[in-house]
């Protein structure tokens, strides 16, 4: 499934975008992975929160 989204993200409009995994911690101290795509202007203040 990875593939797919990998492969819209590289043509036409799709170049526009990224996609970002970000750690968040869980109330019970493990780390779970979130993935969101931003737009690439976004991309650093993601990061920033």
């Amino acid at each position: 499934m990875a593939k797919k989204v990998v492969a819209t993200l590289k043509t036409g409009a799709g170049k526009d975008f990224a996609k970002v995994y970000r750690a968040v911690k869980n109330a019970k101290g493990s780390y779970s992975f979130k993935s969101e795509i931003i737009s690439n202007e976004e991309v650093k203040n993601h990061f920033k929160k």
